[in-house]
């Protein structure tokens, strides 16, 4: 009788049952199953060792390889956090242990780091009040409009939209979606920022929030942020800061001093922690006063005579949105980051971003289309429609990235943008890195005109190349275990 292993379920030991009382609905189709079982050899522990090491080796890193992957934000994480997390005094850690009475004392500290780092995220951002909970920048996303939401109930307000760029990241749309809004999107202008005029045009009583990106996803500043978060505040709404790109305006400028309401952050793209949910990651989220109260429990609070503990009991919270308070160890890494590099560090960090930002700029515009022909920020977006008129779409020249040892960038956004190469080089790597970046997208140029077949053919120095991506997301070849 064939088996599948039950989903686990913590403290219990993982069960097995027939397939034929599984709902169907957990059952792959016949066509994905294999026809036969998979042959796997026997062979010592030596050799089963060798062979994951060196599968390990095949991939991409950013410990390995450079990884300018436009918006993502894929900079190289210092190991000096990572002892942090591992000191045993954090990392045994129970988050049932007492707060105060009893073995309060081994929480003090976890608190403390919490307390001190919601601090330092208001100082930085210029909101009043954070949450850390958040698991992701997404999720912080969510959080944030969810806030919004519980806002605008409170002062019995109904609102249904929320207005969002075009050039937003994709999670905008989709988290105001999810928490219950219409998306009204707004064009970008010539100068690839939010249209002021159309802007105008959509901005009603029945707008909740705009979501903005400062820098958009084209890497540029918005210039006109005054005179939106002014037009937005008239008609009652709020204004959504995207955080993604806050390491570009580190020390320089504050969201919550230009009129941003509502914050997420993503860590590992301003304070270098691991990158997302499989990190894991974390999207802390912060607010103006008038906000506070819906933040989301349990809250760090501190007594008068200096000792912190959670509140559960606050009187309007959106109430619980991860359990216990987020991804500690996460936030942790970031918060010794920070420390590291002052206030100082965290602006030269900025500056450096956006300095190799434009280094790579000026060196490719004259064979890559830029986006917008002037200064960017922390990321530039290129075109490859020039070597589209020989055939070659940026797909081709990203897959020729990987032969050069080099992680493709993001293609194909912002969607505004047609053969869009979107380029992070982030304050992490060295002038013979962008260099060599620089080297291997000119050759991918050289190549288009003189072999574009060569193009087209890659990567060839991976152990499997090019795949028709269609046919494998179709006709997939799997098995249930």
């Amino acid at each position: 009788m064939e088996l599948i292993f039950k989903k686990s379920v913590p403290g219990r030991r993982c069960t097995r049952f027939p397939k034929s009382d599984v709902p169907k609905a957990r059952v792959l189709a016949q066509k994905y199953l294999r026809k036969s079982a998979c042959a796997l050899p026997e062979v010592s522990e030596l050799d089963l060792i060798r062979h994951f090491t060196n599968l390990s080796r095949l991939n991409f890193s950013v410990d390995t390889n450079f990884y300018p992957l436009g918006s993502c934000t894929m900079k190289y994480n210092p190991k000096f956090s990572e002892d942090i997390a591992r000191l045993e005094g954090f990392a045994n850690l129970h988050p049932l242990l007492p707060q105060l009475r009893g073995g309060g004392l081994l929480t003090q500290g976890a608190l403390e780091v919490l307390w001190n780092m919601e601090k330092l995220l208001c100082e930085i951002t210029g909101m009043d009040n954070f949450t850390l909970q958040p698991a992701a920048g997404a999720h912080g996303e969510l959080t944030g409009v969810t806030l919004i939401a519980a806002y605008h109930r409170a002062k019995k307000n109904k609102r249904k939209y929320i207005l969002v760029p075009d050039s937003a990241h994709g999670t905008n749309p989709a988290s105001a979606a999810i928490a219950g809004y219409e998306i009204i999107n707004v064009p970008s202008d010539q100068n690839g920022t939010m249209d002021l005029r159309a802007l105008k045009e959509k901005l009603n009583e029945d707008v909740a929030a705009v979501m903005m990106t400062c820098p958009n996803t084209l890497g540029l500043f918005e210039t006109n942020i005054d005179a939106i978060t002014e037009l937005a505040h008239k008609k009652g709404a709020l204004m959504y800061y995207d955080g993604a790109n806050l390491n570009a305006i580190l020390g320089k400028c504050r969201p919550g001093d230009i009129g941003f309401d509502v914050i997420h952050l993503n860590l590992h793209k301003t304070f270098a922690t691991p990158h997302g949910g499989g990190g894991p990651g974390a999207g802390p989220v912060g607010v103006k006063k008038e906000l506070e109260e819906f933040l989301p429990i349990s809250r760090v609070v501190k007594r008068d005579d200096g000792t912190l503990y959670l509140n559960y009991k606050p009187t309007h919270t959106i109430g619980y949105i991860a359990s216990f308070y987020g991804n500690f160890l996460v936030i942790l890494k970031a918060y010794a980051y920070i420390l590291l590099l002052g206030r100082e560090g965290l602006i030269r960090t900025g500056e450096h971003a956006v300095l190799n930002a434009n280094y790579i700029l000026a060196k490719l515009k004259d064979i890559y289309a830029p986006a917008i022909d002037k200064y960017c920020m922390h990321e530039c977006v290129l075109s490859a429609s020039k070597q589209a008129e020989q055939g070659i779409r940026a797909f081709d020249i990203a897959k020729y990235l990987i032969d050069c040892g080099i992680h493709p960038p993001t293609i194909y956004f912002p969607l505004i943008i047609k053969e869009a190469l979107m380029v992070e080089p982030t304050e992490t790597e060295s002038k013979e890195t962008l260099d060599y970046f620089i080297a291997c997208m000119r050759e991918a140029d050289s190549l288009a005109k003189e072999n574009p077949e060569a193009l087209k053919k890659a990567p060839q120095t991976t152990p499997i190349g090019r795949l028709d991506e269609t046919k494998a997301a179709r006709d997939m070849n799997c098995a249930l275990l």
